[in-house]
């Protein structure tokens, strides 16, 4: 197949089968991660920043290249994760914003375009380090260029580009000390080689199978001793900015009017917080990632040019070692008679929370929660079972998200049990809880975190879609059996025979001028399509509230909305 010109649709196609194929190697990527900290999350974090980008490429597929660009880095934008998820937005950001322009792109003109992305993301690194994703990218941008050249089809330019990129990634232990001390190539310039495999395999009209990687193998990547990971390689103490924190800044006119934003300024006083800065700014908002040892001081500072969003603070300590007892507590028998008992130390704080469906339960995880209890409506948990998730959660401070007002006492009951570690922030809906989450903070004591989060709660409305199991009148509504209806806030306030129109009005009522977000969980009982056809009404309805769309799989309630 020869490919001389790269439309909006095909190219769509190669970010989507690109993530997929990291989706299905996340393991494998998150096994080499011992730069810059060796906690064992950068697949994890570019599979999700990636998934985020071909999300939105999916939701705005285009003939048009350039528009399909534009929709892909603002997916990755807002959902860049970790160093290498942050690195890789800006690497499509550049590439994107070369060709936004375009109808379509010829050889010569992809080629640019990688390099434009290249030069972005270094620009977006406060100190670049050779031997990483950043080198992977140059050097397989650079041989872009050069035989482009000469070479018209995009097919046989990107089998080139992934030859390079291969070839460059084994030279990376070459560059990094740390590598070759371990044995292993760079993570995050091994998950770039995953993606390009996915746009070589679309662009030759190929699938690849669920687990893609053919070189290098495991063996060679890895030359440790059997059942020790390359994170075992280093000590927890030597991690000197233990907590990696990431938050955007949405610009307020008024701080900004008084305070003027420079972005090399920003970055210059952030960089004496930490260190693995990253800054990436338009006229919007500004991303930030850095490893810090007080994130408060950071947020702080992040404070005076507007509004906080999208925060996750994360103990890379803690998460250090957790990846080294999961290795010990679970390696193979020793040859005694007695085994040596393996005592797990306390992590500094847990939080406990409570969800039904899959897909909310695995959200609450990715926003920190030790715990999930499954649980909610028609199926609240025990006293017992909140006891038993406080021990399960094994640490010195305990936070307990019940997120339904019918949990809250058995929640209190099961912290009175327990001892004076555990506290009970009585969120009442799932969207209180998200809040709730989002609003705690690693380096606060837990008095501070208390009144953090109680007072978060009040900051998000809650919006509900089910329906009616019998003929009723409530608050003045008439509701018939199978009505569906619309909840805000506890209180009905809508009903009709269709679903799609109960939300529209509902949420047209909750919305107001103020808010900036709705986070829609998609429960069983809402189909794709219909989402879609919310999601389009949102945008078109309310042009300055970004809307995200996540599947929660939760029974019951076809939609949860929480707005903020």
């Amino acid at each position: 197949m020869t490919i001389t010109k790269l439309d909006g649709k095909r190219f769509a196609q190669m970010v989507i089968q690109g993530a997929e194929n990291l989706a299905n190697n996340v393991t494998m990527v998150d096994a080499l991660n011992v730069f810059p900290v060796p906690d064992g999350d950068t697949g994890t974090n570019m599979n999700l920043s990636i998934s985020s980008g071909a999300k939105e490429v999916r939701n705005n597929v285009s003939p048009h290249i350039g528009k399909v660009g534009i929709s892909l880095s603002k997916g990755l934008l807002m959902g860049a994760r970790g160093n290498s998820g942050v690195i890789l937005s800006q690497l499509f950001r550049g590439f994107s914003k070369a060709i936004e322009n375009k109808e379509t792109i010829n050889s010569v003109e992809f080629a640019h375009a990688l390099e434009a992305g290249v030069e972005t993301a270094y620009k977006a690194v406060m100190k670049p380090v050779e031997g990483t994703i950043l080198t992977v990218a140059k050097d397989s941008a650079r041989k872009a260029v050069a035989v482009a050249k000469k070479e018209t089809d995009i097919v046989a330019l990107m089998e080139e580009v992934l030859k390079e990129a291969r070839a460059s990634l084994k030279r990376t232990p070459d560059l990094l000390p740390v590598l070759k001390e371990v044995g292993v190539v760079d993570s995050g310039g091994q998950g770039l080689v995953i993606v390009y495999e996915g746009f070589v395999a679309e662009l030759k009209g190929e699938r690849l199978p669920t687990s893609s990687i053919t070189q290098p193998s495991m063996n060679e990547l890895v030359n440790a001793e059997h059942h020790k990971s390359v994170q075992s390689h280093m000590n927890t103490e030597d991690i000197e900015f233990g907590y990696c924190t990431e938050f955007m800044v949405k610009f307020e006119q008024d701080k900004i009017k008084n305070n003027p934003f420079s972005e090399e300024s920003f970055r210059n006083d952030l960089s004496k917080h930490g260190d693995s800065l990253l800054v990436v700014a338009d006229d919007e908002l500004v991303k930030v990632h850095i490893h810090a040892e007080y994130p408060g001081e950071v947020l702080t500072y992040g404070q005076k040019y507007g509004s906080l969003i999208n925060l996750k603070i994360e103990n890379m300590r803690q998460q250090h070692s957790n990846l080294l007892y999961e290795e010990n507590h679970y390696q193979a028998p020793v040859s005694t008679t007695e085994q040596p008992s393996v005592v797990k130390a306390k992590s500094p704080y847990g939080i406990v929370t409570v969800a039904m469906g899959t897909g909310i339960a695995d959200l609450f995880k990715s926003l920190g929660a030790g715990t999930v209890i499954e649980g909610g409506q028609t199926m609240n948990p025990s006293t017992e079972d909140i006891v038993k998730a406080i021990e399960e959660v094994h640490a010195e401070q305990v936070f307990i998200l019940p997120n339904n007002g019918n949990i809250v006492m058995a929640a209190e009951q099961a912290a009175s049990v327990v001892g004076e570690h555990v506290a009970v922030i009585p969120s009442k809906t799932v969207p209180q809880g998200m809040s709730a989450l989002l609003a705690f903070n690693p380096s606060l004591s837990m008095e501070d975190n208390i009144e953090a989060m109680k007072e978060s709660l009040g900051n998000v409305k809650t919006g509900q879609i089910t329906f009616a199991v019998r003929d009723t009148t409530i608050d003045g509504v008439t509701i018939e059996k199978d009505d569906f209806m619309g909840i805000a806030n506890g209180k009905i306030i809508t009903t009709s025979k269709n679903q799609l129109d109960v939300a529209k009005k509902l949420l047209s009522d909750m919305i107001s001028e103020e808010d900036e977000i709705i986070t829609i969980l998609q429960g069983e009982d809402a189909a794709d399509d219909e989402v879609e056809q919310l999601t389009s009404f949102l945008e078109e309805t309310f042009e300055d509230i970004e809307v995200e769309v996540h599947k929660g799989h939760q029974p019951l309630y076809s939609y949860i909305f929480s707005i903020e």
